[in-house]
């Protein structure tokens, strides 16, 4: 049984301040005021007897003790989480036919998690999946070939479709481990190693291209990559590195030994991931599909990116629900 004062909401407040590093960050996560979230501290440091946080520094740091309860919190925060977005059934029986596409950045994790989840309230329904790059997504459902996609949102979204955005992702530097050079030096071209570049003809190169061009750099095309995981791997030998978002860098798990992550220091540096839908589908399919991807993605995705990588905390984030 837990003690007397500790919460689930105090579980996810301290999850919260401890990735954000302020009050007024972890408040801007959770929704809450910042006397509610500095109240949910006192009443969880209370209840478990120890400080957690080492409220004197800026950004505020865990204390041992609350590093240790941060593992074993996140551990159970994880669960249940993964318990809430597995459960959830839709209300899809009424469906005759439903094809979908998906980002392949999904492919590892949340795309076979959100297809169980659908095929469980898919009962009596012809169903199909396909993943691909973002730009296909776009135009197959600009031909309605797909009835909804969730993929990266392109400048010209294709034409009679509803937006139901789902997160932002932001672009970061992804560097060999040990490299000793800054993100501003890496942008300069002033070191040793070469930029490597997704190709041309993806979206991700695309949008990349377009903050470096509005930043007035230039970075030399020696390599070109259509590969994401051959850009890892090239990255994590040494060869170079790279601009890509914290979902692709999550995509290459087997290299983080070898990989360094940094910011990007450009303006609005990301792009939105978003579910597309066909404009003769209303709610609330689409919207249960979008409601079931961002819990996908807090858990799987930002979750264990920002646990990893405080710094992302404010930049990787989902994006509410903001359809009538």
């Amino acid at each position: 049984m837990l003690k007397k004062g500790v919460t689930l909401r105090g579980i996810e407040v301290f999850e919260a301040l401890a990735q954000a590093g302020s009050v007024a960050q972890a408040a801007m996560a959770t929704g809450l005021s910042q006397p509610a979230v500095s109240q949910q501290m006192r009443n969880l440091e209370q209840a478990v007897g120890a400080d957690l946080i080492d409220h004197s520094r800026r950004p505020m740091r865990l204390t041992p003790a609350g590093e240790l309860f941060l593992r074993h919190a996140g551990v159970a925060l994880s669960e249940l989480r993964l318990a809430q977005s597995e459960v959830t059934v839709m209300d899809l029986a009424h469906l005759k036919e439903l094809s979908l596409g998906i980002i392949d950045d999904f492919d590892n994790d949340l795309t076979p998690r959100l297809a169980t989840i659908l095929a469980d309230s898919l009962t009596g329904c012809r169903f199909r999946m396909i993943t691909d790059g973002s730009l296909e997504l776009a135009a197959a459902m600009q031909a309605r070939a797909l009835h909804m996609a969730i993929g990266a949102r392109p400048a010209e979204p294709p034409e009679g479709v509803t937006e139901y955005p789902l997160a932002r992702d932001p672009f970061i530097i992804v560097a060999p481990a040990g490299l000793d050079q800054t993100p501003d030096s890496l942008l300069a071209g002033t070191g040793p190693l070469p930029l490597l570049h997704y190709a041309v003809e993806q979206l991700i190169a695309q949008q990349i291209g377009g903050h470096i061009a509005r930043a007035g750099l230039t970075l030399p095309t020696r390599f070109e990559i259509g590969s994401h995981l051959a850009l890892m791997a090239m990255v994590a030998r040494g060869i170079g590195w790279a601009i890509t978002t914290p979902l692709g860098y999550m995509r290459a798990a087997r290299f983080h030994e070898a990989l360094q992550p940094m910011p990007l220091p450009l303006p609005d540096a990301a792009r939105q991931i978003t579910l597309f839908a066909g404009a003769d589908w209303s709610d609330p399919v689409p919207r249960d599909i979008s409601a079931t991807m961002r819990r996908l993605m807090q858990t799987h995705m930002i979750g264990p990116v920002t646990a990893q990588l405080p710094w992302l905390a404010e930049s990787f984030h989902l994006i509410e629900d903001q359809n009538p």
